[in-house]
């Protein structure tokens, strides 16, 4: 699953300019010496095409893209002018009458003052859309790209291997819109932190399963989603306030969830027809106990650890009642809930930031 140009490419580079021209010719039965016609100008059109691949191709040669860890990638966003996708955020849920009664007197702690600083820059990176001309952000998608796929090469910015990814279509920037760079950022996080990468292979893996595929990234986005209005609704508020920390609390619910998604998906043989009551019944799970979610993340990454130390294999622990009951009527497209039409539950407006 490279980046690498098709043969034919290479083939094509190899040949001149009039090499490939008179080839082209000779291929539509017109004399080499002939008057130029429309045959002739559709095979400039042709090389001027191959002209365009070759100028990419170099200019991906140019230098190996360095990978970025989760902490650079952070600090630019820390230091970056974010003040325009500030202005778009909207921290909390409204509630309006009895749901805001009843939330108050019942519901979770609010965040504390001290931390409402690092939950705006989560929510403003939800903001900041995949911008071409960012190095950094560059540098954050070919990283997941290379460590998802075990490559050491770059790949173009647009084409068919994000497809292969998971991705909707050539353009991974379509997918984030919904939650912007943070949706890009949660990956990198799982990918280049040592105790989850290991995880998200295993996951990566079993998106590319012959009966039980889905596509990896837009799940992962559809996770990030998820716990950005976990966030808003102050269902992390407690854990946040707990260990004094917002973005590492958002990565940890990032892995978790998906750890659940994927103990369900593999143990009952779910398909991308499940896809849309599975990830409603996630985010069901994740807004009311993210601490259990939590332990099953730790209760995981410890039988990880002593599977390494011992060299004994232990089972993959049964998930919970996620996707314990029967799925509504199995569609043929994959039906993800959208990442900017959320429907909650609540009186007043709920809408994801």
């Amino acid at each position: 699953m490279g980046c690498k140009p098709e043969p034919v490419t290479h083939r094509i580079l190899a040949l001149g300019q009039n090499s490939l021209l008179q080839a082209l010719m000779r291929g539509a039965g017109q004399p080499t010496g002939a008057e130029p016609g429309e045959e002739w100008r559709r095979a400039q059109e042709e090389w001027e095409a191959v002209e365009n691949i070759q100028s990419g191709l170099l200019e991906e040669s140019a230098g190996p893209v360095p990978l970025i860890s989760f902490n650079e990638a952070l600090q630019h966003f820390q230091t970056a002018d974010l003040s325009e996708c500030r202005k778009k955020i909207r921290a909390t849920v409204r509630r309006r009458g009895l749901a805001a009664l009843v939330h108050f007197l019942f519901g979770p702690p609010r965040l504390q003052q001290q931390l409402q600083g690092e939950r705006d820059l989560a929510l403003a990176i939800a903001q900041c859309g995949l911008d071409n001309n960012e190095t950094v952000h560059m540098r954050i998608l070919q990283t997941v790209y290379k460590k998802l796929t075990r490559s050491t090469l770059s790949c173009p910015r647009y084409g068919a291997h994000w497809e292969e990814l998971g991705f909707q279509g050539a353009d991974p920037g379509t997918d984030l819109r919904g939650t912007g760079m943070l949706g890009l950022m949660q990956m990198l996080y799982f990918v280049m932190d040592s105790q989850t990468l290991p995880l998200a292979h295993k996951i990566f893996k079993l998106s590319q399963h012959e009966t039980q595929s889905f596509p990896f990234c837009l799940m992962s986005v559809n996770i990030t989603r998820i716990v950005i209005q976990a966030l808003r609704e102050e269902c992390l508020s407690r854990e946040c306030n707990r260990r004094q920390q917002v973005i590492v609390v958002l990565n940890d619910v990032y892995v978790a969830a998906f750890l659940r998604l994927y103990g369900v998906w593999k143990a009952q043989r779910k398909t991308v027809a499940d896809s849309d009551f599975l990830l409603k019944e996630l985010e069901s799970f994740t807004k009311k106990k993210p601490k259990q979610l939590l332990k099953s993340l730790e209760t995981y990454m410890n039988r990880s650890l002593a599977t390494l130390a011992d060299g004994i294999q232990h089972p993959f622990p049964p998930s919970g009642n996620v996707g314990s009951v029967a799925s509504s009527q199995a569609s043929k497209e994959i039906n993800f809930t959208g990442v900017c039409d959320l429907q909650v539950e609540l009186e007043g407006e709920a809408r994801l930031v």
